[in-house]
Order: structure tokens, then sequence, then C-alpha cells
């Protein structure tokens, strides 16, 4: 950073995933201070709180996942044994201007669309069924997983108009959701995701797409046995009720029917196991205490050590 400070730069421009828009977003906080983005990590550095001034930010998202385009947080990593996946956040890091094209998504190989999209929609539910949604960041979550369910497929598997019509309808369902998650914060996948992503190297989408199955069927339960009139309850029940295309007869037969469809896409799309990526049962206790961060504590019901494990366990 210190070799760009004096260039007098007037903008940042940021093309790319997630990380790369993070990054920018980082940069363009960065280059008109004297600190170092460990001064501002939280639970990281000594958390000094970020005064800017920050320098223009522009995101042209080339995927469709983290929403980042949409968000005032710079995710960053250090991976390894000791490492760590923390925000620097601040509202002067909103991008100025987002130019959200869903004809660059067009090129991005099927192991991309695959892991990036199941961020998308993971953020979407988790948004949905946050202990802090409210009237209008349902109505939003709703639509970009209605969305997402007409559109994901198709630009997965697809060539020519399908396929262009489905990147748009992912395009638009990814800045939802980086909308959304924005004002309800998040749960049990994304902080997860926190230390999976710190100790090992997977990437986050991958860590979303495995584990999204097994952490709604873990709520569920723990709702049902512990807050069975808890709104998320119901809103699991609608989400099941949109991606089938019809009703059911009852709540558990809506239950089961949506944990049985995100398995069913996880499989699909082929999303690898955490074991893939080194993770194991030895691992399973230092992920579950690095888990507790700020995603988690807007999980629609707060889970227990042991349950939190069962998520990762299912999928190692």
């Amino acid at each position: 950073m210190a070799q760009f400070r004096d260039a007098g730069f007037d903008l940042v421009l940021g093309i790319g995933g997630g990380s790369a828009m993070d990054a920018a977003k980082a940069i363009a906080g960065l280059l008109g201070t004297g600190n170092s983005v460990i001064d501002h990590l939280e639970g990281v550095g000594p958390e000094i709180p970020y005064q800017g001034p920050a320098v223009p930010f522009i995101a042209v998202p080339t995927t469709a996942g983290t929403g980042s385009e949409a968000t005032k947080n710079a995710v960053l990593s250090r991976p390894g044994e000791e490492g760590f996946k923390k925000s620097f956040r601040d509202e002067a890091l909103v991008a100025k201007l987002a130019i959200v094209d869903p004809a660059l998504l067009e090129s991005c190989p099927p192991t991309v669309l695959a892991a990036n999209g199941m961020d998308a929609f993971t953020q979407l539910l988790e948004s949905f069924v946050s202990a802090r949604a409210n009237p209008l960041t349902e109505a939003l979550a709703w639509s970009g997983m209605e969305a997402f369910g007409k559109g994901f497929f198709a630009a997965w598997q697809g060539e020519g108009e399908s396929a262009a019509a489905g990147c748009s309808k992912i395009a638009y369902a990814s800045l939802i959701s980086g909308i959304c998650l924005a004002q309800t914060g998040l749960g049990a996948v994304h902080g997860l995701a926190s230390p999976l992503g710190a100790f090992f190297p997977i990437p986050h989408g991958v860590v979303c797409g495995t584990l999204v199955a097994e952490a709604s069927e873990v709520n569920i339960a723990a709702l049902l046995e512990r807050e069975p009139d808890n709104p998320a309850l119901d809103k699991y029940r609608r989400v099941a009720c949109l991606l089938a295309g019809r009703a059911f007869s009852d709540r558990d037969e809506a239950l089961d029917a949506l944990v049985k469809t995100l398995r069913m896409w996880t499989e699909k799309l082929s999303l690898p196991r955490l074991g893939a990526y080194g993770v194991n049962e030895a691992h399973i206790d230092k992920v579950v205490a690095g888990s507790r961060g700020s995603s988690m504590k807007t999980n629609p019901i707060v889970l227990a050590d042991g349950e939190v494990a069962e998520i990762v366990s299912r999928r190692l």
C-alpha cells in the first residue's frame, strides 16, 4: 500500500469475484490512511475505528455469489493453522457504483457458477430466516430466491438464450443477497465458513454449497424441538414450496422436502466434501470454536456446540 499512497489515485475499480472486489474495497479504504488493514480487521488486530477517507470504489462483479458489490465489508483472510478470515467493515467502503452485467457470467466455468451460485442462494436463505429479518428484507430475499430458482440451473447447464437468461437471474439474485445480508446478517453456514476458510484452502462457495442442506436440517430440528413457534419454521416451509413449485400437505412434509432438494442440488453440482480439503474429525472442535462470530449470532436459533459439530461432521 505504501508505494501507491502518494500516487493520487482518483478511484479503485474492482473487477472479478468476491475476493477481488473485497481486496479492491479494502485498498480503496486504505489508500487515504496510513494504517494497515490489520488495524481495522474485526477480531484480529487493535480494531482501530476506521476514520477514512476512502477513495471511491467501483464494483464490477464477474461471478454471481458474494454480493460484495452491495456490502460495506471487505472479507480478508490469512489461511493456515493459525489463520483468520475476518471483515474490514465501514459504510465508507460501500461501492459508489456497481456495474452488474450478466454477460460477464457467461464465460464462468460451471464449477465456479456452481459454488458461487450456492453462496448466493445460501445468503438469501439465511437472510430470509435470520433473527434480524424484517418485512422488507424478507420480500427482497424472496424475490432473490425466486430469480435463483428460475435461472440457476439454466445458467449452469445451458448455452445460448437459456443460459443468458439464467445468468441475468442469478446476477440479480447475487446482488439482492448482498443487500439483504447487509441488513440481516447470516447464519450457521456463514458462521462455519469463517474458520473453514481461515484454516483450510477451501473456496467460500464450496463451503456454502456443501453445508447448506445439513445446516438447514440441523436448524429445523433444533427449532422443532426448542422453539416450535419460531417464525423461521414457516419461512423454511415457504421456501420448500417455492423450490418445489407446489404446496405440501403439512409443514413436516415441506421441511423434509426442502432438505432433500438442497441435498439433491449438492449432489447434482458435485460439490466436494470438506474432507477433500483436509478437514477431519480432529479439526471439528477448533472449527466450532471459531464459528461463533457475527454470522452465527443471527442464526434463527442458538445452536449448541454439538449441533454445529454435527453440521461439519456430516460433510467430512
